[in-house]
């Protein structure tokens, strides 16, 4: 029975120094084998895939510059979250993905997506590869006519995708989701070893 005692004390000593790891507020899709890659062109013209911000926690959003509500109030919770996250904002890359290439030409999209965050970035490709891009990342959008063949509304995912600085896609942010929130999750990815 002596001999008990003093490996209760240490199994108690090793489960007290063991702490659960910190736990994310968004869902975590780490096992995800999709959302892997990208290849589209930036408001600036230039070719972009997800190497291209390795080192950095990366937050995709796929929505269009006319949406009236949803994209708006993401873009401006991910500004705030910026805000909250101080130095740390800049090893974080948001990006916007459009889903109606129609209108969001690269002129409208560098004159939008900035305005919400200097360093945000917005993204297009052509129809086709819009289409393909969405499949990849299970993003649901579907236009809706409107009066005349320019004015439609276009229905779309909400979530956000985050990636750790790996570029491994690793958490679905839900719309709507706090600033607070949002920082708190991009600093546990910031904060992990590769």
């Amino acid at each position: 029975m002596k001999l008990l005692s003093p490996l209760l004390i240490l199994i108690a000593v090793f489960l007290a120094g063991c702490s659960e790891p910190p736990r994310f507020v968004s869902t975590d899709i780490s096992s995800v084998d999709w959302g892997k890659d990208f290849k589209l062109t930036d408001h600036n013209g230039q070719a972009r895939q997800l190497a291209d911000f390795r080192g950095k926690a990366v937050v995709m959003f796929f929505g269009y510059t006319q949406c009236p509500d949803v994209c708006p109030t993401t873009l401006s919770i991910l500004r705030d979250a910026m805000q909250v996250l101080g130095e740390d904002a800049k090893r974080v890359q948001v990006l916007f993905v459009t889903v109606d290439p129609a209108r969001d030409t690269a002129p409208l999209l560098a004159q939008y997506v900035p305005s919400f965050y200097p360093s945000f970035l917005g993204l297009y490709a052509d129809e086709e590869g819009t289409r393909a891009l969405a499949k990849e990342f299970k993003v649901f959008y579907a236009k809706n006519p409107g009066s005349t063949p320019d004015n439609y509304s276009v229905d779309h995912s909400t979530g956000s995708f985050a990636f750790d600085p790996q570029g491994k896609l690793r958490l679905l942010l839900r719309h709507g989701e706090t600033p607070a929130n949002v920082a708190a999750d991009l600093k546990l990815l910031l904060a992990e070893k590769s």
